[in-house]
């Protein structure tokens, strides 16, 4: 009978302890935590005042939302990962069916005052409501972050620049004596783990992301810091398309401008217009540069000397234009006292021959003309065809037209033309000038970029 008895204990105690159920509700009355249970909320979960909490914290990258240089402003989202022990929870999960960790909610348990440094706005994400604690005490709280965070820019190279935002993590009132901080993952691994999960990168181009530890001191006491700095590129290309080749290319048509005719006053009108194009774009330029830097941005450099290059070629193209038309009206004056004087002359040869029949022969003397009376005996009056009178009469004619034509350019050359001569001077000159620093210019500024 006690050997029945016995077997069937065995039965019985098996059968109970294979069909055992648990639940998480069972871990947290073993562990007496409750929303009522201020041991585990109010103080460092430390069984020894002198022990530190070491909290380790990792940070993924998820996206980059905004770059904003006018507010110098950084903007990204985040995935922070923050884990510590508590020395007042554990348990035994072969005693718990092999529960190994449970989720509490995050106001039941203590947890590290941590913030950001350089945080401009308050995180308006929805929060993880609870926390993932393990049977040996490790509390692990998950959070997504939007962090809008101050960054000091320099957009020197600006749009092919490269940024570093810093977001430093430390805590509020506890020191090193009290929390260590510690990172989870090195530079190369939170780099890894942040290209692997990247949804978006918009204009930039992630490139590293970097841990630090810094420790500083402030009223007699040392305080740890975590820095986390996020290593970003923009991408230039639509910068390239929008602002930089326009303005290339006004420059060409600038350039181009050169072989349009000078007394026309089309050349003017075009070189107008190209400046007020350029104006534009450099309003343009002023809303998404930042109103203060610690360098002049090369791309303002850019602009500003292209700017400068057209306006002197603006002001070229007036004194160019003035001395064409100072010269065309010396020439008109020119070509109406030459008129006069033959009209004067025609009008003496007509009246000479009535009187006496005579022929009246002109003489240029420095651009004066004289006329002189030839008398000529009757006799060979006489015996002259009236043929041969009227061919030397034509010849007469084209020989006064011949001396007028050359007097006209004589006094062009000694007198009136040096304002067309100085003219073409000052555009060839000019020319060779602007071709030169506009290509020297060009090169220098590409370098820079590039460097």
């Amino acid at each position: 009978m006690m050997l029945v008895a016995f077997l069937l204990l065995l039965v019985f105690t098996g059968g109970s302890s294979s069909n055992k159920v648990c639940s998480y509700q069972d871990v947290l009355d073993h562990l007496n935590l409750t929303a009522d249970n201020s041991v585990f909320k109010l103080t460092r979960p430390v069984l020894d005042h002198t022990h530190p909490t070491v909290v380790e914290l990792d940070i993924i990258l998820y996206a980059v939302l905004a770059v904003t240089e006018k507010t110098q402003t950084f903007i990204p989202f985040v995935w922070a990962t923050v884990m510590w022990n508590n020395e007042r929870i554990s348990w035994d999960p072969d005693q718990f069916c092999g529960i190994t960790h449970v989720s509490v909610p995050r106001g039941l348990l203590w947890r590290p005052d941590l913030f950001i440094y350089e945080m401009t706005q308050k995180d308006d994400s929805p929060l993880n409501p609870y926390m993932f604690v393990s049977h040996d005490g490790k509390v692990i709280s998950e959070e997504d972050m939007k962090v809008v965070s101050t960054c000091k820019m320099d957009v020197h190279k600006f749009p092919f620049d490269t940024q570093r935002c810093n977001i430093t993590i430390g805590s509020a009132i506890h020191c090193v004596d009290e929390i260590r901080l510690l990172p989870f993952s090195n530079s190369s691994r939170a780099t890894q783990f942040s290209r692997e999960v990247m949804k978006t990168q918009g204009e930039w181009e992630f490139l590293q992301l970097s841990v630090d530890s810094y420790n500083f001191s402030f009223d007699h006491r040392q305080w740890e810091q975590l820095v986390y700095t996020f290593t970003i590129r923009r991408r230039p290309l639509l910068h390239v398309i929008n602002f930089l080749l326009p303005i290339l290319f006004f420059l060409s048509l600038d350039l181009a401008s050169f072989f349009i005719a000078d007394h026309r006053g089309e050349k003017l009108g075009f070189k107008v217009t190209v400046l007020l194009a350029i104006s534009v774009l450099l309003l343009i330029l002023n809303d998404i540069l930042p109103s203060m830097s610690n360098r002049t941005p090369l791309i303002a450099t850019y602009c500003i000397v292209i700017f400068g290059l057209m306006l002197l070629s603006l002001l070229e193209t007036i004194l160019v234009t003035y001395l064409m038309e100072k010269d065309s009206q010396e020439k008109l004056r020119l070509r109406d006292n030459l008129e006069d004087k033959q009209v004067k002359n025609d009008n003496c040869n007509t009246e000479e021959r009535r009187r006496s029949g005579s022929s009246c022969i002109c003489k240029a003397s420095e651009g004066e003309k004289q006329c002189e009376l030839l008398p000529m005996a009757e006799e060979v009056n006489n015996s002259i065809q009236a043929r041969e009178s009227h061919v030397l009469l034509r010849i007469l004619e084209e020989l006064k037209e011949l001396q007028k034509t050359l007097n006209l350019h004589l006094n062009c050359r000694q007198e009136v033309c040096k304002f067309g001569r100085w003219a073409a001077r000052i555009n060839r000159a000019f020319f060779i000038f602007y071709v030169t620093t506009v290509s020297l210019f060009l090169c220098l500024i590409f370098i820079e970029w590039n460097s």
